[in-house]
């Protein structure tokens, strides 16, 4: 039997902390300065690689035959070396987990192969895993680095906000114990709702992407495949997009001739929702109240009936929701339903405005044009993020408040690369209505209905979103978009 000294205990220790330590947090950075002090003069950047050596030669001096087997390590000791041999397996593995991740992405729905499962099965086969535990391991590593890629990958930025929403996003996956979630939550993350706080056009859909296709996904041996693709795990619905009439449709489905016009069956998204994913409903806060009872009902009883059915289905993924509506609007009067929301926030992430960001780390605004463009033209390129920032320097100054937030910046980005300005194409119209406005009520040219249905239009030009304007106005969602449309109308007629 493998009994470890009490050195060796030491530095498998600190690999086990490092492995299951979530790698957004500054608790990783001091696992890793740890580890560090044990090779001398090594640089932050190679670490790693110096790391998995290590840990690669120390797990062979554990044997002559230079490969330990778990099945023959002390009882006391397993869980050291079986945690360090999958720390090595991860990493010697992880290019060609991102690989198959991003070829996942291209394929779209249809799982792919694993085209290093036979290798991967025959390096757990001769540590002494059976092949339950491969297989957990497979689905688990890949979780991991698919987790990890999407939430740097898509939410950049390195003021304090947006390291802590990276560090809050990887928790609301994992919890705050890895271990303890691999052990005993991995097919329960269900029960665990997640609701997002923020403005409009902070990326919260981006947020709920991170989580929604970060679950969980078994392996399977025999087609050497993982049960289905990530991409298919993530399902949203924009709810202030659906009239109330057809928003419980959308929700929970019909059956053929439940109302008028049902000419067909239809799914809603809590029935196309995948067992090892999530559904996003957005702006959530615009949904009457008779609606997030029959959502409590979903979260409690996990089951829900389509309009015009007597059968109930059940529904097996994630919730995660969202509204740009403050916490103290969604809890106060005219807010959630106590019940619904204490159902629904078994935890609450807060995606950070643009301004805040900018605020804490002027860079960031360097670091997301570097992102944008990027994303826009294919590949990096200098002098388009130099042209669209000396833009904003020159028409937007240094303090300008971004009430777009990113998804603003992108459209500035846009408009820079096309105009080469941002200021007066992004102004024209918005100020020639303002001042219309302003000229109908100096001279008292204007009725209440007119000054109404200009007044939402304009705010819906600068917003982007009923929702946005139904909570400035006061007025209802529905009714601040028939005002809208009526301006619209009269403009076109």
């Amino acid at each position: 039997m493998i009994r470890l000294t009490d050195t060796q205990r030491l530095f498998f220790t600190l690999v086990s902390e490092a492995i299951y330590a979530n790698p957004f947090a500054e608790e990783r950075e001091a696992i890793d300065t740890r580890i560090a002090g044990l090779f001398p003069g090594a640089r932050v950047e190679s670490l790693i690689d110096e790391t998995i050596r290590e840990v690669s030669a120390r797990l062979e001096a554990l044997e002559p035959s230079g490969r330990p087997r778990i099945d023959r390590v002390d009882k006391k000791d397993k869980n050291l070396v079986e945690n360090a041999l999958v720390f090595e397996f991860f990493y010697l593995f992880r290019e060609r987990f991102d690989a198959l991740i991003h070829r996942q992405v291209e394929a779209g729905d249809t799982s792919l192969s694993v085209p290093f499962a036979d290798e991967a099965h025959a390096f757990f086969q001769a540590r002494g895993f059976t092949t339950d535990q491969f297989c957990h391991y497979m689905a688990l590593c890949y979780q991991l680095r698919r987790a990890f890629l999407l939430i740097r990958d898509s939410l950049v930025g390195e003021s304090r906000a947006m390291r802590n929403l990276r560090r809050d996003l990887w928790n609301n996956v994992f919890t705050h114990d890895i271990g303890l979630y691999a052990r005993y939550l991995i097919n329960r993350m269900e029960d665990f709702s997640t609701l997002i706080l923020g403005e409009t056009g902070t990326g919260k859909g981006t947020a709920a992407i991170a989580i929604g296709r970060s679950g969980y996904i078994p392996f399977d041996p025999v087609r050497k495949a993982f049960t289905e693709s990530f991409t298919r795990t993530f399902v949203s619905l924009n709810l202030s997009q659906y009239p109330e009439t057809l928003l419980e449709s959308e929700l929970f489905g019909h059956k053929k001739g439940a109302f008028t016009g049902a000419v067909e069956d239809h799914k809603g998204v809590l029935e196309r929702c995948s067992p090892n994913g999530a559904i996003f409903l957005d702006e959530l806060g615009e949904i009457p109240a008779h609606t997030q009872i029959k959502l409590l009902q979903v979260l409690q009883e996990r089951q829900f009936t389509p309009v015009g059915s007597h059968l109930k289905t059940r529904f097996n993924g994630r919730v995660i929701a969202a509204t740009n509506r403050p916490f103290e609007e969604i809890t106060g009067t005219g807010g959630f339903r106590d019940d619904f929301f204490y159902r629904l926030c078994s935890d609450i992430i807060t995606v950070p405005p643009l301004r805040v960001r900018i605020e804490e780390d002027p860079g960031e605004l360097t670091t997301l044009l570097n992102h944008t463009v990027k994303r826009m033209v294919g590949k990096e390129s200098p002098e388009y993020t130099d042209m669209v920032r000396e833009v904003i320097d020159r028409q937007l100054g240094a303090h300008y408040p971004w009430p777009g937030n990113v998804r603003e910046l992108e459209q500035c980005t846009r408009r820079v690369l096309i105009k080469k300005s941002y200021l007066l194409s992004r102004n024209t119209e918005e100020a020639s209505l303002t001042e219309a406005l302003t000229h109908g009520v100096r001279n008292g040219e204007m009725d209440l209905k007119s000054l109404t249905c200009g007044y939402c239009a304009m705010l819906y030009r600068r917003y982007g979103t009923y929702g946005d304007v139904a909570r400035i106005t006061g007025l209802d969602r529905r009714t601040a978009k028939k005002y809208i449309e009526e301006f619209a109308q009269e403009q076109t007629g």
